[in-house]
């Protein structure tokens, strides 16, 4: 009874604060509001929790929503995109290995912990592959879901002091609500996710629910849309959960860490915007729109951004899908090979 009780409370106030920031009309108010509110609550010692399977409704609900954007043009265009997305995946792959060799040297812990700590590759996808190399698994999670929380807060506001709100030609195949239809997306969408999660896929329930969104949208069968309240409670599930990672010792258990990741999380926003500064000048794609791509945050949570701004949603979502498919598949085998040639060059050394 007091867990339930514990998670009716971090919910209680994940809607309290999604409302609130929605009437002071912040950037993404029910995904903000209910994480900064949760995690700060959370470091003072309440006790607050996120309710079971808020992550997996969060991104269920996202994913479904973004998937309504690919129509069979906006397929065509994103497909046409693709060396912006084979570039902003190796930008992502060297950030993160370059930020995890500065963050060991800022914060004095071993490389391998701090290469899985940088690398943005999901939380705890980054915290279950470190801990096979010998990583340090809680400070791989406690620095990947700092990073998220950095990114979510750092980039809408920037966004917004930049009047960095577009008006994207993309929008979903469908706008309307039809309560059949969108109990039969919402059900196909819900099988998607569970296979992936059986499947064992990283961010199971965002791409399981792309997975199947995506080909019914460009096949032109347009169920229904996702109602604003619903994908505002996808928004205040994901945000809840990402706030109950903090824990009331976060802060003074290692206070010269928690500075140090900081440190390189802006860093890696601010070389994501001269990135995208690169890309925008060789392509003559949207400068906001790449640099959203390229930020380092999860995939719901800057495609949350990018649709709240009408900023290129489908574009982002393809970037930061990429970029989770590339980091899974070459983190692990490129590390190796790092750690070999590090051990070479010491036993080099002490010869």
């Amino acid at each position: 009874m007091a867990g339930v009780a514990r998670m009716a409370a971090g919910l209680a106030v994940a809607v309290a604060a999604g409302y609130l920031f929605s009437r002071l009309g912040t950037p993404i108010p029910w995904m903000l509001g209910p994480l900064t509110t949760v995690a700060l609550l959370r470091v003072l010692g309440l006790p607050i929790d996120a309710p079971p399977g808020a992550r997996q409704f969060g991104q269920w609900v996202i994913g479904t929503s973004l998937g309504l954007y690919f129509t069979p043009q906006v397929v065509r265009d994103v497909a046409g995109a693709w060396p912006l997305l084979v570039a902003g995946a190796l930008f992502a792959l060297a950030g993160g290995y370059g930020g995890g060799l500065v963050l060991a040297r800022l914060a004095g812990i071993d490389r391998t912990t701090a290469v899985f700590a940088s690398v943005p590759g999901g939380a705890s996808e980054m915290a279950v592959l470190g801990e096979r190399y010998g990583a340090r698994v809680d400070r791989v999670a406690a620095a990947q879901s700092l990073r998220i929380m950095i990114v979510v807060i750092v980039v809408p506001f920037a966004y917004a002091l930049l009047g960095a709100h577009g008006d994207d030609r993309y929008v979903p195949g469908v706008t309307s609500v039809d309560r059949t239809g969108l109990a039969l997306l919402l059900d196909a969408t819900f099988a998607g996710g569970a296979v992936a999660q059986w499947l064992r896929v990283p961010n199971a329930f965002i791409l399981g629910a792309l997975a199947v969104a995506i080909p019914l949208t460009a096949a032109d069968v347009h169920l229904s849309a996702v109602p604003a309240p619903l994908s505002n409670a996808g928004q205040c599930f994901l945000g809840c959960m990402l706030g109950s990672r903090f824990q009331p010792d976060f802060v003074r258990g290692a206070p010269r860490f928690i500075a140090a990741v900081g440190a390189t999380v802006l860093a890696a926003i601010g070389m994501a915007g001269l990135f995208g500064m690169l890309l925008a000048w060789a392509s003559g794609a949207s400068f906001y729109t790449l640099a959203l791509g390229l930020a380092p945050g999860g995939i719901a949570e800057m495609c949350v951004t990018a649709k709240a701004l009408q900023l290129g949603v489908p574009l982002v979502t393809a970037f930061h899908v990429t970029r989770v498919v590339v980091l899974l598949l070459l983190t692990g085998p490129l590390f190796g090979w790092m750690r070999g040639r590090w051990r070479a060059h010491l036993a080099g050394e002490r010869r």
